[in-house]
Parts: C-alpha cells; structure tokens; sequence
C-alpha cells in the first residue's frame, strides 16, 4: 500500500487444489474494488497502518486459527501462512499442505 502509494490495495490469500501436498496457498494483491461483499471476508490491522487481508469462505475455513507472517530472507521477503492447525503436513517451500481428514 505505501509502496505503490494505493490506499486501496489488500492482500488476498486463497487456497486451491493442488500443490505437492493436495492444497496450496495463493497470495495476491488485490484492490478494493475487486473485494465481494456477498463472498468475501476482510481482516484489517489493528495497529493503524490500514493493512488488510481479504479470504473467501472456503478458504478461511481451511486456514482458521492460522497467521499471516512477513518474513524477510537473504533470498527475498515474502508473506507467509503459518501455524495452520488444520495442516498435517507441508512441503519444503511451505506453499503447499495436507489437512486432517
């Protein structure tokens, strides 16, 4: 949002089939105007900065209970799901799980 000067902006995270482990993580930017009201749920920062997440309800069903982390590497930065109790097990790279059936 600072970056690109876009107020508007909000990180969307989905989760979809595929991946090495049955279900991945998606995370894009999207703007305000493209969030749904009717099938989306947004999640703004509580500290002033304005930050937001937008899910929709499947996915969110899926991650309940996890965190959104920034991690920032020799490699590069990235955001991050983390502590996914519904996930048994994960790749290396950390983009795709298994959840408890």
């Amino acid at each position: 949002m600072v970056k690109d000067h876009n107020p508007n902006l909000a990180l969307r995270v989905t989760v979809e089939s595929g991946g090495c482990h049955g279900f991945q993580y998606l995370m894009s930017l999207t703007n305000a105007d493209d969030i749904s009201k009717e099938d989306d749920i947004i999640f703004e920062a509580d500290d002033g900065t304005g930050a937001k997440v937008v899910m929709d309800e499947p996915s969110l069903d899926l991650l309940q209970g996890s965190k959104v982390d920034y991690t920032m590497e020799l490699i590069g930065s990235q955001f991050k799901i983390v502590g996914n109790p519904k996930a048994t097990s994960s790749c290396g790279c950390g983009t795709s799980f298994d959840i408890k059936a």
